[in-house]
């Protein structure tokens, strides 16, 4: 039987049918309508400039660094351009093979090898790493005729730091390095402006006014706008806004002095500050021995940090901004200030000098046998124990500490470097909250007497000695040490005196501060330092010192008989000319013995060079690295006639 369909109610689901899909693709083309304009209306902005993202790249330029000069416009340390051969280890599978490889195209030695191991140690594993630096045309040829076979592997045009004098002045200097993590963290914790400046940079200064003025040398950081392949090769240049050269830093120090005194010092150890007094200059500032900072440039290798880093001389301390002595009998001078204005002595007042001091039971050795009776310009000439012993007593500890600390003893200087230390100029205060045990808290009186002559607990640095002595020469007016003169602007070639702030006068009496001074001259007209400066063309103030570097005893001391690392130390502070001191010096030369036979004669070249224009000849120097103490030999050159390189308006701005 043949059933019947109801065509109207299937019409009717057909119309239905029909209604829904149409709906639906209504719907669904309102939606990509709407999708449409969304992305075309809505976000073409932001698409667009992801488009041109994908299609272009934005790289840093970083910028030249800044030069050094000296105050006479010498270069102390500039730059140079190379290629490198750098390794990404997150892009190669094994790092050995690679470089195993990469050793057939290109020379790689073990030092770059350790080096590159170093590096690695101190970088993340998608950081770009050097291998081998300096490549020559032919080298980078032959590399980039091979290239796809290394992945992860490319050549690098990049800047390289370089210090022509080498050691000389190392530790004024300091030296770039690559950044390591530490520092990176560090620079999280800077300004968004600061840290972008740093984008693209991989080395910074790490010492020195590489350090100290690293944003000043750095310069601002420009970039390039790259059109790229699928592949990420970039095509042709877009757009670039250059990077700015970093400022040029103009020294306060005077580079031929700076040899000068590194000449004199030869292999051994020691520091010298020389300031003006009038102004706070540094004009020399010396640590022996030293480093040549060209090491660290690209990267030093394991074994020639281990030599720096583990030699029993040190050439990696600065001694003259870290290593910390007691002052010896440089320090009797200030003792004698102390007592004239704080009215507890009157210089005419004698004392008795037998050749000891007892206290408490216990014998301070003096001079053998005796000064006899000596007044204050005697005891400062002659520099008797004996006379500054019983005047500490007198004084005690705290009275000592007020003093001294705002000449700068124990005390930051403020000196334009990073890293100073304070070391000690102690109190009472001083003793409770340095020792934990009871019985070490307690000051003893005892232990003041040796404070009167520079010894006991004082440590001071060569730097604190110095802006003392240029305190006194200057009358009491006290000046902020400083290294940078001026800065240069690259771009407009303006030298801007770099602004410190006004001398702080310390408010000596005149007449007490001559009294010191005379009895300073009569230390070289007629004192221990008098063979030293014997014939000088000018009036010096100076005060020689022994350091003991060990305690050794009750017994005679015997320098033979000792290690040579624990032989006393051998000091000068001086300054000239007397009437109006242009020069003030503090000067150690360490377990050489007294004061007059190693670091006098230091000084007096010193002095020569500034004041007389005269550098010593050959001989001379010979004569003063193994610690003779006469006049200069022979005939000395003149200062003016030495050639050396000075930056011209071409080679100043890099």
């Amino acid at each position: 039987m043949t059933e019947l369909r109801n065509i109207a109610a299937d019409l009717a689901r057909f119309r239905r049918r029909v209604f829904v899909i149409g709906l639906v693709v209504l719907v669904a083309f309102g939606l990509l309508c709407a999708r449409l304009f969304f992305l075309q209306v809505v976000r073409h902005d932001d698409l667009a400039e992801q488009a041109e993202s994908n299609r272009t790249a934005v790289v840093p330029v970083v910028p030249n660094r800044g030069l050094i000069l000296d105050r006479n416009g010498i270069v102390l340390a500039s730059n140079y351009s190379a290629y490198t051969l750098e390794i990404t280890p997150s892009k190669v599978g094994s790092l050995e093979d690679t470089i195993d490889s990469l050793n057939g195209v290109v020379e790689i030695t073990p030092r770059d090898r350790r080096r590159f191991k170093r590096l690695r140690e101190d970088s993340r594993s998608f950081d770009s790493i050097p291998i081998r630096t300096r490549l020559s045309d032919e080298e980078v040829a032959r590399f980039a005729a091979q290239r796809y076979r290394f992945p992860g592997v490319e050549i690098k045009a990049r800047l390289f730091r370089n210090y022509p004098n080498g050691e000389l002045a190392a530790h004024v200097l300091g030296y770039i390095g690559r950044i390591n993590q530490r520092e990176k963290a560090a620079m999280e914790d800077w300004s968004e402006e600061d840290q972008a400046n740093y984008k693209g940079t991989d080395y910074i200064g790490k010492l020195g006014i590489e350090q100290s003025y690293e944003k000043t040398l750095h310069g601002l950081t420009g970039v390039d706008q790259m059109e790229t392949s699928a592949g990420g090769r970039a095509v042709r240049r877009l757009g670039s806004h250059p990077a700015t050269p970093g400022n040029t830093v103009m020294l306060s120090l005077d580079i031929k002095l700076q040899k000068l005194v590194e000449d004199m010092f030869g292999e051994r150890r020691g520091a010298l500050v020389a300031i003006d007094p009038t102004s706070g200059e540094i004009l020399a500032f010396v640590s022996k021995p030293t480093f040549d900072p060209n090491l660290f440039v690209e990267g030093i290798d394991s074994e020639s940090w281990q030599a720096l880093n583990e030699s029993i001389d040190k050439p990696l301390l600065n001694r003259a901004l870290r290593g910390t002595y007691p002052p010896g009998s440089t320090y009797k001078p200030f003792m004698a200030l102390a007592a004239l204005q704080l009215g507890k002595r009157a210089p005419s007042m004698v004392v008795s000098d037998p050749g000891y001091y007892t206290f408490g039971g216990h014998t301070f050795r003096s001079h053998e046998g005796g000064l006899g009776g000596v007044d204050m310009h005697r005891a400062i000439q002659m520099s008797s124990n004996t006379y500054f012993y019983s005047l500490a007593v007198e004084m005690g500890v705290d009275a000592i500490h007020d003093f001294m600390k705002p000449l700068s003893f124990g005390q930051l200087t403020g000196i334009d470097l990073n890293g100073e230390v304070r070391g000690v100029l102690p109190s009472m205060a001083w003793k409770r909250d340095t020792y934990k045990r009871a019985e070490m808290k307690k000051w003893y009186p005892g232990e003041t007497v040796s404070l009167g002559i520079g010894q006991g607990y004082n440590n001071f640095t060569m730097l604190q000695l110095a802006v003392a002595e240029a305190t006194l020469a200057n009358g009491g007016i006290k000046y902020r040490p400083h290294l940078v003169k001026a800065i240069k602007d690259t771009v407009t070639g303006q030298v801007t005196e770099v602004e410190q702030p006004p001398g702080e006068n310390l408010g000596y009496q005149p007449k007490h501060v001559d009294l010191v001074r005379n009895a300073l001259v009569a230390v070289n007209k007629g004192g221990t330092g008098t063979r030293v400066f014997a014939g000088a063309p000018y009036t010096s103030a100076g005060k020689t010192g022994t350091a003991q570097a060990v305690a050794w005893g009750a017994g005679k001391y015997n320098a033979k008989a000792l290690e040579e690392h624990q032989r006393d130390h051998s000091l000068f502070a001086a300054f000239a000319p007397a009437e109006a001191p242009k020069i003030a010096v503090a000067v150690i030369v360490e377990n050489a013995g007294f004061g007059a036979a190693a670091a006098a004669p230091i000084v007096r070249r010193v002095f020569d060079y500034w004041l007389a224009n005269q550098y010593p000849n050959e001989q001379d120097l010979a004569a003063v690295q193994i610690g003779k103490a006469g006049a200069p030999v022979g005939k000395p050159r003149v200062a003016s006639e030495l050639g050396w390189p000075v930056a011209n308006s071409a080679a100043t701005a890099p």
